[in-house]
C-alpha cells in the first residue's frame, strides 16, 4: 500500500498558475506510475494526467494539453502538476493515484489514492 499526501491547493485567478504535488511514502516509488485526477461538484472523478515509472512516458487529458505538466522526482518520492493558464472550469479537487503497471486513464485501475485537494479559479 502506497500513502500519498498532495500539498495545499489554493485559489488562483483565471489565467494564473499553481503547482500541486503528490508525496509518496514507499520505499518502491519508482515502481509506480503516478497519474492526477479531479473532481468537481456533482461531476464524476476525471483523468487529468499521467507519468510512468520512468517519467519517460506521459499523457494527459484533452483538456489540459498544453497547459498542466506532470513530473516526479524518484529521489524525493514526489509527483507534481504544473497547471498554468487556469480556467474557471479546472476548479476541482485534484486526487494524485498510483498504479503498477501502464497507462491506464481509468480511476478504477488505481488503488493507491491521496486525500485529495481543492484547487479554486476565481473567473
Amino acid at each position: 500500500q502506497v500513502q500519498l499526501v498532495e500539498s495545499e491547493g489554493g485559489l488562483v485567478q483565471a489565467g494564473g498558475s499553481l503547482r500541486l504535488s503528490c508525496a509518496a511514502s514507499v520505499h518502491t516509488f519508482s515502481r509506480y506510475a503516478m497519474a492526477w485526477f479531479r473532481q468537481a461538484p456533482g461531476k464524476e472523478r476525471e483523468f487529468v494526467s499521467y507519468i510512468s515509472w520512468s517519467g519517460c512516458s506521459t499523457y494527459y487529458a484533452s483538456s489540459v494539453k498544453g497547459r498542466f505538466t506532470i513530473s516526479r522526482d524518484n529521489a524525493k518520492n514526489t509527483v507534481y502538476l504544473q497547471m498554468n493558464s487556469l480556467k474557471p472550469e479546472d476548479a476541482a479537487v485534484y486526487y494524485c493515484a498510483a498504479k503498477i503497471g501502464g497507462y491506464s486513464g481509468n480511476y478504477y485501475s488505481y488503488n493507491n489514492w491521496g486525500q485529495g485537494t481543492q484547487v479554486t479559479v476565481s473567473s
